[in-house]
């Protein structure tokens, strides 16, 4: 008998019982150097409907520019109280929340700059595989050059950059709509 291939499954709904660490949404101390945002937004499915049942994980550098990561070798400072990583869930209404700080640019793989980002992914019902984007900040110069960033069609880019929900510039609103006419760019990785 020849062996046969298993079906394929989705993923979830079960993040928030066994997979969601409380706390895990706050990436920053006290001591956490570099300018403190919050970056919240919504989960939208292509009916429009929330996803209440989502996960979201970031990964982002530090305030210098520089991942907590053994292979980021780069002579810039590391920060002991930030790590750079998190992880939360979607409420009822699709809302998620995350307590992090303003990276620094980053070097590219040309010799250029990356602009200041935060890496999502997304794990979802219905989905097979994660979904990943970047989130860009409002007003950024370095977005002008940023080679991820620009490599999405003009018309979508909009959809990699979050926008100030406040004055103060402190909070950051990034909807992640899957499907649709306003569909989120995700990077293939």
């Amino acid at each position: 008998m020849s062996p046969r291939q298993t079906p394929s499954q989705t993923v979830g709904p079960f993040f928030r019982p066994s997979l969601i660490e409380a706390g895990a949404e706050n990436l920053v101390r006290a001591e956490t150097r570099g300018d403190r945002v919050t970056l919240e937004g919504r989960v939208i499915d292509g009916d429009g409907a929330p996803v209440p049942d989502a996960m979201l994980e970031i990964w982002q550098a530090n305030a210098e520019g520089k991942y907590d990561h053994p292979e980021d070798d780069q002579e810039k400072l590391i920060d002991p109280m930030f790590h750079g990583y998190g992880r939360t869930g979607t409420d009822a209404a699709g809302m998620f929340r995350f307590y992090t700080i303003k990276p620094g640019p980053l070097p590219d793989a040309r010799g250029g700059v990356q602009a200041p980002h935060i890496n999502l992914s997304i794990f979802a019902r219905g989905l097979l595989k994660r979904l990943v984007t970047r989130v860009y900040f409002p007003e950024e110069p370095l977005n002008a050059t940023d080679a991820v960033l620009n490599a999405a069609p003009p018309n979508r880019r909009a959809t990699m950059i979050a926008a100030w929900n406040d004055a103060r510039h402190r909070t950051l609103h990034f909807d992640v709509i899957l499907q649709g006419a306003n569909e989120t760019v995700f990077l293939d990785i």
